[in-house]
This record gives structure tokens, sequence and C-alpha cells, in this order.
């Protein structure tokens, strides 16, 4: 293998030739072992973006001759398209506020741009990572913006799964209309509704998650770019700073608004406790509405059988033909590890101390895993459990006939006093509810069948 050296102040390194990265983010790799992830590929778009807008930027301001703005231009669109991501190489989780990533881009946008000009890799002379890439900048105004828009990307993802999710238990809200069950409260026998109503409900309170994830993203849109060290725009130009948020607004799509006090933004992450929280609602949501779905699928013959949720793998070593509800399961622990990350972005937003949190590089990789491990479980939980739900007829009439809730059903007609006169006459001799209030002359069976009809169940009160 051949090398080329590098250098800084602390010294040389020898870098493979063919690398686009180079010492700093050699000396990162090197210092952060940390978790063997890599950074997010959306984030490393984002950064791409972020370039791209100061490399326009500075373009329009004419720091440098034509043919080496468009290279360093070209350099930042391979970052974009994603040409470049397996050369970002230092962990996600590092010391120094997120200078490593940053300077990891810098290196490989300035070694692909070096390799348009038809130069070698390393000859910074011609463009350099810190005087070129990074002009104008600073990580503390360029890692926070990138991981705002990344964050935006993938909460746009986010509401589309949603959105879906929603709309596949709204479809079995209408599949199921008619079929009256026992509804359960404390998970004993309270009155019937119907098992539409019940999915109603699943999609409501997915409808309310959709609405707050979309509102989500204006909490994001208010970055420091332009700011530099600590948000008094230190080295850059004043037409820098009014012109860059333009071009990145132009190159996102995205509503992108400079902080009118970019210190305060530069300090402060609290924005993200805050969007941090709304993932946690949606997560209880997809924790208990998945707790639920396991109760209903429970047996298939000892349990409540209500519906048979799809089987997608067999669910045993040693107990032939049982199958597990795994994707209720893993959505279910996808939402608890959602609650746990929102415990460390609290933390890490809390931890910063006076103009710079260094604690970016944590809270953004769990913020953004947190995203995209909801965007994966709502796609999931829609294609491989919800949309392929089937109600178990047979077993819900079984229940209804056979339960107290059925009698409560009654009382609009009967009164309290009497049926519970039934349900005790029923302990003792045990038969369908239907057969014994007909046979005793207390309804007739059409008055009974109305009673425990969808209609009836779902009244708004009763005349």
């Amino acid at each position: 293998m051949k090398f080329r050296e590098e250098s800084d102040f602390l010294g040389k390194v020898n870098i493979p030739e063919d690398a686009f990265w180079g010492i700093h983010a050699y000396r990162a790799s090197e210092n952060f072992p940390i978790s063997g992830y890599k950074i997010h590929d959306e984030f490393i778009k984002a950064f791409g973006l972020v370039k791209l807008a100061c490399a326009q930027t500075s373009k329009d301001l004419k720091v440098w001759p034509d043919d080496k703005a468009n290279a360093i231009i070209q350099a930042c669109q391979d970052l974009i398209d994603g040409n470049l991501n397996e050369h970002i190489i230092v962990d996600p989780i590092q010391g120094g506020a997120g200078t490593s990533l940053n300077l990891n881009v810098n290196e490989v946008i300035a070694n692909k741009a070096l390799e348009i000009l038809g130069k070698n890799k390393g000859e910074y002379s011609f463009v350099d990572p810190i005087e070129d890439i990074n002009l104008y900048q600073s990580t503390n105004d360029t890692y926070p913006t990138a991981f705002k828009i990344a964050s935006i990307f993938l909460l746009r993802k986010l509401e589309k799964q949603v959105i879906a999710l929603q709309e596949s238990f709204q479809n079995k809200e209408k599949e199921f209309s008619d079929i009256v069950k026992v509804g359960r409260t404390q998970l004993m026998d309270a009155v019937l509704i119907t098992l539409g109503k019940e999915f109603s409900a699943y999609a409501e309170a997915f409808s309310r998650d959709r609405w707050r994830i979309y509102k989500c993203e204006e909490r994001l849109r208010v970055v420091n770019i332009g700011g530099t060290a600590v948000g008094t725009g230190l080295c850059a130009p004043r037409k820098f700073i009014f012109s860059v948020i333009e071009n990145l607004r132009t190159l996102t799509g995205i509503g992108l608004a400079r902080a009118e006090n970019m210190l305060e933004n530069t300090q402060n992450l609290d924005v993200f406790s805050e969007v941090s929280g709304i993932l946690k609602a949606h997560a209880t949501n997809l924790i208990k509405i998945s707790n639920d779905l396991r109760l209903m699928n429970s047996g298939p013959h000892a349990g409540f059988a209500e519906i048979t949720l799809p089987p997608v793998q067999c669910g045993s070593s040693i107990m032939p033909g049982k199958v597990n509800p795994v994707i209720p399961e893993v959505v279910a622990q996808v939402g608890m590890k959602v609650f746990g990350n929102d415990v460390i972005i609290n933390q890490c937003a809390a931890g910063g101390q006076l103009e710079l949190n260094q604690n970016t590089p944590l809270l953004s990789f769990t913020f953004l895993e947190s995203l995209e491990m909801l965007i994966n479980a709502n796609k999931i939980f829609r294609k491989r459990c919800i949309d392929g739900i089937v109600a178990n007829k047979e077993n819900i009439q079984k229940h209804v006939m056979c339960s107290h809730a059925t009698i409560t059903a009654l009382v609009p007609k009967i009164g309290y006093i009497k049926a519970a006169e039934i349900a005790k006459a029923l302990e003792k001799s045990p038969q369908p509810i239907k057969q014994y209030v007909v046979e005793q002359g207390i309804l007739t069976k059409e008055e009974y069948d109305y009673l425990t009809s969808s209609e009836a169940v779902l009244s708004l009160g009763h005349n």
C-alpha cells in the first residue's frame, strides 16, 4: 500500500494514498473506536448540503477561481448523492462537540475536489480542508445545522409512515365495523363495543401522533449557520452570513430561518428535548396498541383469540406449531428504546456548558437513531401485522353470548336491578344470555337483538 504524508500541529501521519479522508479523520478514528456504528446517511447528506450552501456563497463572493469553486461544488454534490459515504470513517460517539465529523467531511470534499481538478489527494496547497472547505464556518454552526436538517428529513419520513399506519387501522375500522364484541376495563368484561370501534380508537391515536410530528418541524427550522464559533459570526463576512441561509433554504427545500440570537441557538439544544418528547408520546401509543393486539390475539385455543395476527415466522424451537406475535413485540421494544433514548437526549441537552454543548455527538446519534427505528417500526407494523389482521367472529360471538358485559347492554331497557338478577341467576345455571331472557319473557328476541347490535352499542346515549 502506498501512503501520503499529512501533518497538523501535533505532528505527521502516513495516510493511505487513495484515502479521501486525511489526518484529522485518522486521529479521530484512533481516538474514538467507541460504538462501531456509522454516521447516519441522512446526516452525511445534510452535511453535504450545508457545505454546498457555503461553497456556493463563497463562489458568489468570488473568493476562489471558478475552476476551484466548481470542483468544490461538484465534490459537495457527490457527498450529497451518497457517493462518498464510505469515506466518512469517524465514530458517531466522539469528543470535541462534532469537530471530528466536520473535519472528516472537509477532508473528503477537499480530496474529491482535488481529484476533479486532476491533482493528487493531499495536495492541500490547491484545495485545503480547513482554509477552503471550512471557510467562514465552524463545527459549532455547521454540525448543529446539518443535524437539524437531517432530523427534518427523517421526521418527514416518519410522518409518512405514521399516516400509512393510521390509514391501515382506518381500513380495519371499516372492515370490522359490524362485529360486536366484549369491551374490557381493567382486563375484566365491561360493556359491548365493536371491534371496528376499537380500531378507530387506535387510528385516532396515530392521527394525533401524525399531527404532533408534523408540527415538530417548526421547532427545528431555526439554525445558527453563519454564527461560526459561538454565534457572533467571527471570521465570516456579513454578506456570507446573510446569503448562506438563503442558499441552504433553496438547496434543502426546507423553510429554514437564521436564528435571531445565534449565540443562544449555538448554546442550547432544548428543542431536541421537546421533539424527543413528541417521539416518546408516539412510542407510548405504539407500545400500548401493540400490547392490546397481543392480548386480543392470545391463544389461539386458551386465550382471547378475538383476532388473528398474520403468522410471519415459527415461534418456538421446542413447541411445535407455536406462532408468536413477534411484530407487535418488536414494535413495543422499539418504543422502550425510544423511552431510553429520550432520557439520554435530555441529559445531553442539559449537560452543555456556557457557549457550547459538548454532548452534541451523543445527542445527534441517539436522536437520529430514535427517528430511524420509529420509521422502520411503523412500516413493519403496518405491512407485516395490521394489514393482515383477521377477525375471529365465532370466538367473538361466543364471548358475547356468555359475558356479563352483554347483560349490561340490556340495562337501558330492563334497568340495573333486573340486569343484576339475571347475572346472579346465570351464575347458578349457566346458559346463553339470549336464551335465558327470551325464555323468561324478559325481552323478545327482536328487542335483545337490537340492544346487542352494533348500532345500539355505539349509540351516543339512548332515547
